[in-house]
């Protein structure tokens, strides 16, 4: 194959992923519209089984999932190189794995009740009962969460990327036959009011039985692709001497961030149950006051909505420009990590500011149409939106800080700002629990935007004290442009929504869902278009930087070669285990279940630095959040980042930024699992044989996910 076909094919390659990972997205979207217009977004059904079904990802985050993808992953990668491809020693870990996964969830399920009155507050025995049966039909889902990222890695470590980017649209596909049956029988809850004392087992069964069909199915197609390896996977016992404990050590720190950023938001979880609690309490003896307190569902919604253009655009972007810090930080270049920091900061936010007054702008018609027909619930998922929509720019920019700190092997600052991130968000959540029950929503919605920023301010003075100075007054000027573009632009869609009706409840925007779509449409396309008008007017050229890699794509060309300040880390994923609880392509991907984005992502829930970031792993089962995104279905040499000054300095002496110093310790240790390396620096290291999957790892680099053959952090054997 030529260079030139090899590129076309990695393009389609590219292009199918990334295809996949937008179909999941959507059809993610559709099926928690389906289940609001079911259900109803102010339902107490809604909200007992929206706790119920989150159950099972964050149990399995908080137990199992940092184990799996700290512990499991680079050890399946290191042995896929061997002479058998690994089939022993993967047969070994799969068979761990299961039973790790299995005793899991058989203890949970069978414990479903204790679970249950731990993770809810003030619930009735009528509507804990409920949320128990609910849980018993979700909680099994760990297993096959399980099951499904032991079996993604193991494609990802030989090359195959496809099966684990589609399978979850399989799982979409059921759940919204599920609910599309359930609405043909049973109605909406606009027409035929759905509650606790009219819930039987036929809705459970349509409801949280598809929810976890959806998972099963999703993960049995993987054996299909598994086994076309060829590996001759079969169980096998004896784990004595496989290396785990060294290397569990190696990620402790990436441990204990998700486990506090898990805990945090479990308790995040349970005081949000207590609205919904309240509501129902009030609906039984008929005070209708009850229609006005927003339940959780309100907030998961709100947080789909404004989480999405953080995972669509910051996480892929973040993703590439990892690749540039790696490089830069292990020549010992700070000044080319500062670079790559405030290019990625800088074109981000050409899309995460005008996203934040956009949403803004647009909260209105957009909670009437996600509100499943609902005026009321509108209202309250509208104001709930509006309080996080503004925060939008501070996670995302958290998230390309935390790149830095992970591109230096330094997980331990990461779990500083988690531990400073929980502290906030466990006494904000006990104070908000004293509050009126209409308010504790909107005040947890406050209590994540108050993270965000206090995440970004964090991680800044860490930032400065490892590089110094971070291009502030570059990255303050830029920033500053851009909000007053966005800020034109929203002005100008504020105005539009005021003139139909978007501030009465008989305007034009709230007589119907589709009157809301088209406001939505309408409105947003003409507010693009003046952003971008003053964008050019106000000279932003971090534009031009966003929009090549799309534009790229769509007319199938691949982009400028890198620079020479970015030897040979053309294009790939991020190695490391980056992120906010809602990793998006090892096994969680709430496009994947219905609820992408929403609950899970990091940094609104307060642990955005663990250990699970979006860029390492995109579109399987768990995106969110909490989300959480990027990399598998990204292709970076369609960014072609500027390097300002770094390539130029880098073409007059490479000797400072390709050299170490000599008297610098060997990275070693005795299990093999970190490979000797001493004494002068290589470039031609980080280059790979085009096709290759067996490829050495460079220290600390163990988790690339992106096509073989280039990652930027193997080396050839």
């Amino acid at each position: 194959m030529t260079a030139a076909q090899a590129g076309r094919s990695e393009a389609r390659s590219s292009a199918v992923m990334a295809v996949g990972t937008l179909l999941s997205r959507v059809l993610g979207f559709l099926r928690q519209l389906l289940l609001v217009y079911a259900l109803g977004l102010g339902s107490t059904v809604t909200d007992t089984f929206v706790n119920a079904n989150n159950l099972p990802n964050l149990i399995f985050l908080l137990v199992a999932g940092g184990v799996f993808n700290t512990v499991l992953v680079p050890q399946i990668l290191k042995a896929s190189r061997a002479p058998d491809r690994g089939a022993d020693y993967i047969s070994r870990l799969l068979t761990l794995g299961v039973v790790v996964t299995f005793v899991l969830t058989g203890l949970v399920t069978i414990g479903a009740p204790i679970v249950m009155r731990l993770t809810t507050s003030d619930y009735s025995a009528q509507q804990l009962a409920l949320a128990t049966v609910f849980a018993y039909w979700c909680l099994p889902q760990i297993f096959f969460y399980g099951l499904y990222a032991l079996l993604t890695q193991v494609l990802n470590a030989h090359g195959a990327f496809g099966p684990a980017m589609w399978a979850p649209l399989v799982n979409n596909i059921v759940a919204i036959a599920g609910l599309g049956m359930f609405i043909w029988i049973f109605g909406t809850n606009a027409a035929n009011p759905h509650t606790i004392e009219s819930w039987g087992t036929p809705q459970t069964l349509l409801v949280a039985g598809a929810s976890t069909v959806g998972v099963v199915i999703q993960t049995a197609m993987l054996f299909i692709p598994v086994g076309r390896l060829g590996l001759g996977l079969r169980p096998k016992f004896g784990w004595r001497g496989v290396g785990l404990g060294a290397a569990a050590r190696i990620g402790i720190w990436t441990l204990a961030t998700t486990a506090v950023g898990q805990l945090t938001f479990l308790y995040l979880m349970k005081i949000a149950s207590q609205p919904g609690a309240v509501r129902e309490q009030l609906r039984q003896a008929g005070n209708p006051s009850w229609q006005f307190i927003p339940g959780n569902t309100v907030l998961e919604m709100a947080s789909q909505l404004y989480l999405l253009p953080h995972s669509i655009i910051a996480l892929s972007l973040a993703t590439v420009l990892f690749n540039r810090m790696t490089a830069a930080s292990q020549a010992g270049d700070r000044r080319g990590v500062r670079i790559a920091l405030s290019q990625g900061l800088r074109t981000m936010a050409v899309a995460t500011v005008f996203s934040a007054l956009a949403l803004f702008a647009l909260a209105a018609p957009l909670g009437r149409f996600f509100s499943g027909g609902s005026a009321t619930d509108g209202v309250m998922l509208a104001q709930t939106l509006s309080i996080l929509a503004l925060s939008t720019p501070f996670l995302s920019a958290n998230f390309m800080m935390s790149r830095v700190f992970y591109s230096y092997e330094d997980a331990k600052t990461p779990f500083k700002v988690q531990v400073w991130l929980g502290i906030l968000n466990v006494v904000g959540a006990t104070v908000i629990q004293f509050l009126p029950a209409r308010y504790i929503i909107f005040a947890i919605a406050t209590l994540y935007t108050v993270g965000n920023i206090l995440s970004v301010v964090l991680s800044g003075a860490y930032l400065r004290r490892k590089l110094g100075n971070l291009d502030g007054v570059t990255v303050a000027r830029s920033y500053i442009r851009m909000g007053y573009a966005a800020l034109g632009a929203a002005v100008a869609g504020g105005l539009a929504v005021w003139l139909l009706g978007g501030l009465s409840s008989r305007g034009f925007i709230w007589s119907s869902s589709f009157a809301a779509l088209l406001s939505i449409i309408v409105i947003g396309v003409a507010m693009l278009l003046v952003y971008l008008a003053l964008l050019r007017i106000f000279g932003v050229t971090e534009l031009r930087d966003l929009l090549r890699p799309i534009m790229g794509r769509l007319t199938g060309r691949r982009g400028a070669a890198p620079s020479p300040a970015q030897p040979a880390h053309d294009a790939g994923a991020p190695a490391g285990y980056e992120g906010a609880a809602g990793y998006e392509a090892a096994a969680y991907d709430d496009a994947a279940h219905g609820y992408e984005g929403g609950g899970y992502d990091g940094a609104p829930h307060g642990y955005e630095a663990g250990a699970y970031e979006g860029a390492a792993y995109e579109s399987t089962p768990y995106e969110g959040a909490a989300h959480g995104y990027g990399s598998t279905g990204y292709d970076d040499s369609g960014y072609d980042v500027p390097d300002y000054g770094y390539a130029e300095e880098t073409a007059r002496s490479r000797e400072p930024v390709y050299a170490l110093r000599e008297s610098a310790p060997t990275l070693s240790d005795d299990t093999g699992i970190i490979p000797r390396i001493s004494g002068q620096f290589d470039p031609s290291m980080y280059r790979a044989r085009p096709g290759s999957s067996r490829q050495e790892p460079l220290p600390g680099r163990r988790t690339y996910q992106g096509p073989p053959g280039r990652n930027p952090h193997f080396r050839d054997l």
